[in-house]
């Protein structure tokens, strides 16, 4: 039992799984977490200690790789004030969002939300273990009731949602935890213009880091997020930025 404590704080106990799975990102690999107890949930404090040291939020549960016989899965965050947002690339996708309107809205459940979620899965991801979509699933991912969960909605010019990003305020940054969009849309890149409206925002909070969840040096899906420099790797004991040998 792990307990992280701070005054007027509860403490949390640390489990992992019995039995360790497939990995997803990597083959021939047996992949486990460290997680919360579901029965000593963290608060916000606490919730932003377990992301300074690697830990990730999906619906209500949070974890960390910790696997028995590979660390390939590193955290991974942009240093917001040093991403230079200017370059021709993201200046251009940047521009792409200028007749867009963006804002935020709570972490609930909404239908038009999650029709454009299923939409997402049944097209871009017929392989991956969040297919078929369900309304439960969704809720259990994407819904979170704190005041921090929020979700960051691009609507057309006719206010028709197209993409969303579920987020999380952290002290130090926001967490960038699930991007969903209308695959008509893929000429606007909106994955990479959601990290860049989100380095935007973090900026404009004052906020030093958009944490991008994990890092995995030979994992095709991945590679894309070395594009976004300069990027921090959590090696387990600090972060550090990224290189060409990590």
């Amino acid at each position: 039992m792990t307990d992280l404590n701070k005054p007027n704080e509860h403490s949390i106990r640390m489990l992992t799984l019995v039995e360790p799975h497939d990995c997803s990102y990597l083959p021939n690999r047996q992949a486990n977490s460290i997680f919360v107890d579901s029965k000593t949930p963290p608060n916000w404090q606490q919730y932003c200690q377990l992301s300074h040291l690697g830990f990730r939020r999906s619906g209500n549960h949070y974890y960390r790789p910790q696997c028995p016989s590979c660390d390939a899965c590193k955290s991974c965050r942009i240093r917001v004030f040093g991403i230079n947002l200017n370059s021709k690339r993201f200046k251009r996708i940047l521009a792409k969002s200028n007749n867009l309107q963006i804002t935020l809205s709570p972490a609930t459940f909404s239908p038009e939300h999650y029709d454009l979620y299923h939409k997402y899965i049944s097209v871009r991801h017929q392989d991956g273990d969040m297919y078929p979509p369900t309304v439960e699933q969704y809720k259990s991912f994407i819904v979170g009731a704190a005041p921090y969960n929020k979700i960051m909605e691009v609507r057309d010019q006719d206010h028709k949602l197209i993409s969303c990003t579920a987020i999380d305020f952290l002290d130090d940054g926001i967490s960038a935890v699930y991007t969903y969009y209308d695959p008509a849309i893929e000429k606007i890149s909106p994955g990479t213009l959601a990290v860049l409206l989100l380095c935007k925002m973090a900026k404009n909070n004052l906020l030093d880091y958009l944490y991008l969840g994990y890092w995995v040096k030979n994992s095709q899906k991945m590679h894309y997020k070395a594009q976004y420099r300069p990027l921090e790797i959590f090696n387990g004991e600090e972060w550090h930025l990224l290189n060409d040998e990590n």
